[in-house]
């Protein structure tokens, strides 16, 4: 079905077509998403919860987990719910207004589980470089300030993005994934879209610079690392979780990126539906997992929090 257009330039109403040549597996994609989604949540809650009510975690590190898992929810809910109705309905479209919402809610969270994996660099950096001085430092109107840097340098650039795209005049409905996408829309454009390319690279650049920035203050880490046992062990404990997060979200970023603007046709649907969910399906589940196995004291205080008979 032809979704209606008010004329050849204004959308009114997309179309989606990613899941085109997969329909006669869309109940067991349900089935998986059905299972997978409620358990991300539950992971993710899992550890927000456990931040929140117990007083030893209402530290930094533990905020800004917190934070990662919070951004975790608010990416995935931009996908997850419209892709299981689209699993079960026959005409997969999305209307003008809420493919500009979609496009939002899932960049801003991408941009800020950068800013956020920066924050806790920072929060490292200084906790084992400067121990004297951490608790000066990172102080709650700091963290505070970290916090919405997290939320409002994202919420920013995707506002500006988002701007930029609704300028544009479109000369077509059909976009080739299974969610809306900022280069997918623009490809639609009846004109030049050089202002919009020039912007979206500036804002790649500067996230994937955040990454750059991080990997070298562990460089730096692992050679104070070198002087201390002690250090060594701050170091495995707490760094290494969050340098796997790090190397997740860029691997998932960057190959969005490139697959999205340089990514071939030729490939099978199926394998490109993947490869374009691979940062809604990773990290989002990772992150609450890392944390949550990895660092003792938030494990132990998961472990209290649903066997509180059992551990007294």
């Amino acid at each position: 079905m032809q979704p209606p257009l008010k004329n050849e330039s204004n959308v009114l109403v997309f179309t989606l077509s990613g899941l085109n040549e997969t329909m006669e597996n869309r109940y067991v994609l349900f089935s998986f998403t059905a299972l997978y989604y409620p358990l991300m949540v539950f992971c993710n809650v899992t550890i927000i919860t456990t931040i929140l009510l117990h007083k030893k975690l209402h530290e930094p590190m533990y905020v800004f987990i917190c934070n990662l898992c919070v951004n975790g929810l608010f990416g995935t809910s931009g996908f997850y719910p419209k892709f299981m109705y689209d699993l079960l309905s026959h005409d997969h479209v999305i209307s003008y207004i809420g493919c500009l919402i979609q496009i939002f809610v899932i960049y801003s969270s991408i941009l800020c589980d950068f800013s956020t994996l920066t924050v806790m660099a920072y929060d490292r950096y200084v906790a084992i470089c400067r121990p004297l001085e951490y608790h000066s430092k990172m102080t709650n109107q700091k963290i505070l300030n970290c916090i919405l840097f997290c939320w409002l340098a994202p919420f920013s650039c995707m506002s500006v993005l988002i701007i930029l795209i609704s300028r544009l005049t479109l000369c077509g409905f059909n976009i080739e994934k299974l969610y809306c996408e900022i280069w997918a829309v623009a490809k639609l454009s009846c004109f030049s879209t050089t202002v919009n390319n020039v912007f979206g690279y500036i804002v790649i650049l500067t996230y994937f610079g955040h990454a750059v920035l991080i990997f070298c203050s562990y460089i730096h880490l692992i050679r104070k690392c070198r002087k201390s046992i002690e250090v060594r062990h701050k170091f495995i404990q707490t760094c290494v979780p969050h340098l796997l997060a790090l190397i997740n979200v860029t691997a998932a970023f960057l190959f969005d990126v490139l697959y999205s603007r340089y990514g071939s046709k030729n490939v099978p649907q199926g394998v490109r539906n993947f490869m374009a969910l691979e940062f809604l399906l990773v990290p989002p589940i990772l992150n609450p997992l890392i944390y949550g196995l990895n660092l003792t004291i938030v494990r132990q205080q998961v472990m209290r929090l649903f066997f509180k008979k059992q551990m007294r």
